[in-house]
């Protein structure tokens, strides 16, 4: 078993919560303004888009970088699209848009971001059921 414990506390009178993991981490999470929140963090579905942004980013630098491709910046731009379910909604779509500059071979960062979201990235697999996850790169 890989137990994780994630501790979320309520920091305010509102809806202000502090995430902290089992390394002492933290980040902000909150509610939108129409329900009384104050947009003082994250609200919980954007760090799904973060998550799978993040994983991502994780596989595809780790793969270049054994390849000794040499990243001078590295970002991805997440775009999700909500679809309602009954009382909840769930990401339909998602589109991660890679923006790579460097001496990096587009195949080799292509081939990268594919094996991520289609082998190694944890948290796309967990969306996939729901989700269509697609891609765009930029090299330079």
């Amino acid at each position: 078993m890989n137990l994780t414990t994630i501790n979320v506390k309520l920091t305010n009178a509102a809806f202000k919560l502090e995430a902290t993991n089992q390394q002492g981490n933290s980040l902000i999470m909150d509610a939108a303004q129409s329900i009384g929140g104050s947009n003082l963090g994250f609200r919980p579905m954007q760090l799904l888009l973060s998550a799978v942004g993040g994983c991502s980013a994780i596989d595809v630098l780790s793969i270049l970088k054994k390849q000794k491709q040499t990243i001078t910046h590295f970002e991805i731009e997440v775009e999700g699209d909500r679809a309602n379910i009954e009382d909840y909604s769930i990401w339909k779509t998602i589109v991660l848009h890679f923006k790579i500059k460097g001496l990096v071979d587009v195949d080799k960062a292509d081939k990268a971001i594919k094996l991520s979201l289609n082998k190694y990235c944890s948290v796309s697999k967990t969306l996939e059921p729901t989700a269509t996850i697609t891609y765009k790169l930029s090299v330079n």
